[in-house]
């Protein structure tokens, strides 16, 4: 029996979360420069898409481009974001064949003009698709996403739009960038670092955590298989004990 024969449908996950890390170092012990890498790890982004929508998972977020990342060197900035936009030109088809909606998350209006344009074309064209909700993280920092948060509800407490004792955490999930997506149950890390680096520090309150030591360019639909049974496998109990979820 294949790993994917292995997996429960019924205990799927209902949104992954991926932050695809070791792209770099990959290309080093290529002896690549890193854009290398991180075109190789296109190929590895639409293995796991495809699998993901395969096996029946609804939702997937994609930690793409960081804050922080706009920091890097301005040559690596601008490989990426070209990749961006030759990546959503390439894989448009991928997505309407397998009925994947496009939507995106972050500081999008910090991204180059025409970036912005082909993801907006993009998630556009894929809007009523309905096989899974595939979320790219652009520019995205949770620390960011939630002092936006706190400055939308302040307005509107401010404008006696809502009241304090109104807010709560259905409130603060409505002004989050991603209001439209459930909770992440599994979030997974590639490249052996064991860190959230400012990924969606709210959403993830009670994800399961998988890391893996294998470098995103290698990832593959078994690597994505073994950590969804790893997930199956695992009692989630959300604060109770195993008597009261059993």
């Amino acid at each position: 029996m294949n790993l994917k024969e292995k997996i429960n449908k019924d205990k799927l996950p209902k949104h992954i979360s991926i932050i695809m890390d070791g792209n770099g170092r990959w290309a080093k012990k290529q002896g690549f420069l890193r854009a290398v890498g991180h075109e190789k790890g296109t190929v590895a982004v639409r293995e796991t898409v495809e699998s993901c929508a395969e096996i029946g998972i609804e939702n997937l977020t994609l930690f793409a481009f960081s804050t922080e990342n706009w920091n890097r060197p301005k040559l690596e900035v601008k490989t990426l974001m070209k990749l961006l936009v030759s990546s959503l030109k390439k894989e448009i088809k991928t997505l309407m064949d397998n009925n994947i909606k496009l939507t995106a998350i972050g500081c999008l209006d910090n991204l180059p003009k025409k970036a912005r344009k082909e993801l907006e074309e993009v998630i556009e064209k894929t809007s009523k698709n309905n096989l899974m909700t595939l979320t790219l993280a652009l520019s995205y920092g949770s620390r960011e996403e939630l002092l936006s948060v706190i400055k939308k509800i302040s307005e509107k407490v401010s404008n006696q739009e809502i009241s304090i004792a109104q807010i709560d955490e259905n409130v603060v999930q409505q002004h989050l960038y991603s209001h439209n997506l459930p909770d992440v149950d599994l979030l997974i890390r590639t490249s052996g670092e064991q860190r959230i680096s400012n990924f969606l520090l709210w959403q993830i309150a009670y994800a399961e955590l998988y890391f893996t030591e294998v470098l995103w360019p290698d990832f593959r639909k078994e690597n994505l298989f073994e950590a969804i049974l790893n997930y199956q496998n695992r009692e989630r109990r959300f604060g109770k004990t195993s008597e009261q979820i059993n």
